[in-house]
């Protein structure tokens, strides 16, 4: 069908709705209202686009310095989901109260892409001008909202999809909407969720931000949600007058509106007085401890935190677990659920960033993807977000793709009844996806599923039930979806051996465990590892054994330092390891790369110094993030920069750029790389974008 006819029987489909006649496709309520607002109030005319207006510099300036603090606090928000969803076809865009974008995270292509259609910074897409579309609507409804491709009101827009959110100021008032915007129909029922996860971080630093001198007070009826993105927060001044409160507040003490409880006393609201509460706080170690509220009816648990305590202690709660909630108010809680997934860092900022974020999405139910190098541990990493999240009490179930013989594969994954097939079971076999229903199915090295097992896969996951082979009837399944690639999955989308809609089905969100060799932490985890190999009696290490674990490059990972520290506990005889307790190839490296001697090949056009812990220490857990992903297009690239460069879609200078400002230096026939072009050379951009 042509364009044109295309969009003719959108806006026949548009009018159709408008005037309660016969549609074609099925219309939400919320659009199909969207769309008689702007027929019927703002008079647009579906078949005659006109372009957004963009307001001219001076404008921008003034509603974005009125609108500072809102910018600030969602600029990390904004980074962090963008690279949750790592997609190079989207956006993430921050519009203020009256839909003007203000700002807009995105790789550059999309960026100009979408501009000719009026999608830029300073652009109004409210209702009134744009029609329906995320932004505009989600203002007007003043609610998470979704709209998809044919949904918009002009055709123009039909190629996008758009995921929005609103979000709302310590007064209770709209201050803007934070939106996804791809082109990409599969990416809508998952972005819409981190979307409402990341508004819910943006507001709750908007309140931190405009109440830092007040006295915080973090709740919930559970213990292990204090301080967490579900807790509730609340502002309270010195004469315990409350100031703000974020909506998980109002919606636990019974309030619709921050107008029902601002200005009210905190005795009004809980059985205890602010002084006894901070003080009850401090005693406690900032534990939660527990509290009733002012009719006695109702019981959470709470941390108050004095303007002080918060600088001091970074706002960071210590939250107690579950079981705390039947222990007595003088027992001390248990360690909290979430530290359960704390053993696995040690240190390097870019493992908490990751540990941080699974944290947050686990509790969702959203399909998690793991990936890293052979050997970085995404299994252990599986086992602990399983222990965190809401299946912890059911089976944790691993499937090695790769591992299985491609005849089996299909029989281990779904089962099959009695006499399915020649050689089966007398009685049947219960298959690995029933298995683990009721707790967590890990997909280890998905990437080599089959292509034909690939399609049932998604069946699975999207009607969340399983009909094993030779049966009849379905069964249906419910378990927490974790999958693993040591490869990149987009890259096999493209090259046609992955399939597209089934990779965005598992990825819900990526979380990156970055190799051995470039953890800061090393020293750490390998006292750890001792402690763990040697029944908590651990060896010393020689200075001569530290300093040669601690510079080779490791490229069997942890799994490789486990079995190496295992062999030196055996040999070293209760005495301190020493570098003769060690391999060969560990304590013998070329002099430049701290790599064996002998294992350099001639198709490695560079290698990689290993950067020192102060440069790394100056990068926050957004470079680092990006530091590893750029370490593991180059490492899959055999630190080819030019096939690198090719492969991010930049010139060869900016990938240089970009690797010197991540202190990723390299030699190359053991000489310092210099000539580089500088840092304020002139260059395209390389994304994301930032505007």
């Amino acid at each position: 069908m042509s364009l044109l006819a295309d969009s003719t029987l959108h806006v026949r489909e548009v009018l159709n709705v408008v005037n309660h006649q016969l549609a074609t496709r099925p219309t939400s309520e919320p659009v199909a209202q969207s769309w008689a607002r702007c027929m019927n109030e703002f008079r647009l005319d579906p078949s005659r686009f006109v372009t957004p207006p963009v307001l001219t510099d001076y404008e921008l300036s003034s509603r974005r310095e009125a609108m500072g603090d809102l910018i600030a606090c969602s600029k990390l928000e904004m980074t962090t989901l963008y690279q949750q969803l790592a997609d190079p076809e989207l956006a993430v865009v921050l519009v203020d109260a009256g839909g003007m974008i203000v700002h807009q995270v995105s790789s550059v292509p999309f960026a100009e892409a979408v501009a000719a259609d009026g999608f830029r910074v300073g652009a109004l897409w409210s209702e009134r001008e744009a029609g329906t579309n995320g932004m505009g609507t989600c203002l007007a409804e003043r609610d998470c909202i979704a709209v998809c491709q044919h949904e918009h009101f002009y055709p123009r827009y039909t190629s996008l999809t758009c995921s929005a959110a609103p979000i709302f100021d310590d007064r209770g008032e709209i201050a803007g909407v934070l939106d996804v915007t791809s082109r990409s129909k599969l990416l809508q029922q998952h972005s819409l969720v981190l979307v409402g996860m990341s508004r819910q971080m943006i507001e709750n630093r908007l309140l931190d931000a405009r109440y830092r001198h007040a006295n915080m007070i973090h709740f919930h009826s559970r213990p292990e949600f204090v301080g967490t993105l579900h807790g509730g927060k609340l502002a309270v001044a010195d004469d315990s007058t409350v100031l703000a409160a974020n909506r998980s507040a109002l919606f636990q003490l019974g309030f619709r509106t921050l107008g029902e409880l601002r200005g009210r006393r905190i005795e009004e609201a809980f059985n205890a007085s602010l002084e006894d509460m901070i003080a009850r706080s401090i005693r406690g170690s900032f534990h939660p401890v527990t509290v009733y509220s002012a009719n006695a009816t109702n019981r959470f648990f709470l941390v108050a935190q004095t303007p002080q305590n918060s600088a001091e202690r970074g706002t960071r709660v210590v939250v107690s677990a579950p079981a705390a909630r039947a222990s007595a108010a003088d027992k001390r809680p248990a360690p909290a659920r979430l530290d359960e997934i704390a053993h696995l860092e040690f240190g390097d900022p870019r493992m908490a960033s990751q540990i941080q974020l699974a944290a947050r999405v686990v509790q969702r139910k959203i399909p998690i993807i793991l990936r890293g190098q052979t050997g970085t541990g995404k299994e252990v990493f599986a086992q602990a977000l399983h222990s965190i999240s809401p299946h912890a009490s059911g089976p944790f179930v691993p499937v090695n793709c790769a591992s299985l013989p491609e005849n089996l594969i299909e029989s281990e994954l779904f089962g099959y009844r009695a006499g399915a097939f020649t050689g089966a079971q007398r009685e049947g076999r219960r298959g690995k996806i029933v298995q683990a229903n009721g707790g967590t199915l890990f997909l280890d090295e998905i990437g080599d599923m089959p292509l034909s097992l690939q399609a049932r896969l998604l069946r699975v996951i999207e009607e969340h039930e399983v009909t094993p082979l030779g049966a009849e009837t379905t069964i249906k399944v419910d378990f927490q979806l974790i999958s693993a690639s040591h490869r990149n999955l987009l890259e096999l989308v493209h090259g046609g051996q992955f399939r597209e809609d089934l990779y965005y089905r598992l990825k819900g969100v990526e979380l990156n465990l970055p190799p051995l060799s470039e953890r800061i932490d090393k020293l750490a985890l390998i006292h750890h590892l001792l402690e763990n190999e040697s029944d908590n009696d651990p060896p010393e290490l020689t200075p001569e054994a530290e300093h040669a674990l601690l510079t080779y490059a490791w490229p069997g990972n942890i799994r490789q330092l486990r079995h190496v520290l295992q062999m030196a506990i055996a040999l070293c005889d209760g005495q301190p390891i020493r570098c003769e307790d060690l391999p060969v190839e560990i304590t013998q490296r070329g002099p430049e790369t701290g790599l064996p001697v002998g294992s350099r090949t001639a198709a490695v056009d560079f290698e990689p110094h290993p950067a020192d812990e102060a440069d790394l220490s100056s990068l926050n857990a957004i470079q680092l993030n990006e530091r590893g992903t750029v370490l593991t297009l180059l490492d899959e690239h055999r630190w080819n920069v030019s096939n690198v460069a090719k492969a991010l879609g930049i010139s060869r200078n900016t990938l240089y750029r970009k690797m010197r400002r991540l202190h990723i230096r390299l030699s190359h026939d053991g000489s310092a790389l210099d000539g580089l072009p500088p840092d304020d050379s002139p260059s395209e951009e390389s994304p994301p974008f930032t505007a």
